[in-house]
């Protein structure tokens, strides 16, 4: 199973956001930077992956209901996806 690490302090707006996973989750280059997209990409990898999103509450103050939505996402995909284990990891 592959580890990836997402630092929420990285995804400071929607363009850096999508650019910085893309880069991270190794997702296509036909990717097509948006929350339908990413949905498309992660719940149809079932290669194994453990995505580490660090400082979630740093994606939510930074991106708005746009980083609630994407937080979400994480979580339902997860949920849909197997292959896909989320951990939210709070700073102490």
């Amino acid at each position: 199973m592959e580890i990836i690490r997402l630092e929420g302090s990285e995804m400071t707006d929607r363009k850096a956001t999508h650019t910085y996973m893309k880069k991270k989750l190794h997702l296509p280059e036909y990717y097509g930077n948006n929350l339908d997209a990413l949905w498309d990409c992660l719940t149809t990898d079932y290669s194994g992956k453990m995505i580490i999103l660090q400082n979630p509450q740093t994606v939510k103050n930074q991106l708005g209901d746009y980083g609630d939505s994407l937080v979400r996402l994480f979580k339902e995909a997860a949920a849909a996806n197997s292959a896909i284990r989320l951990i939210l990891a709070y700073p102490l």
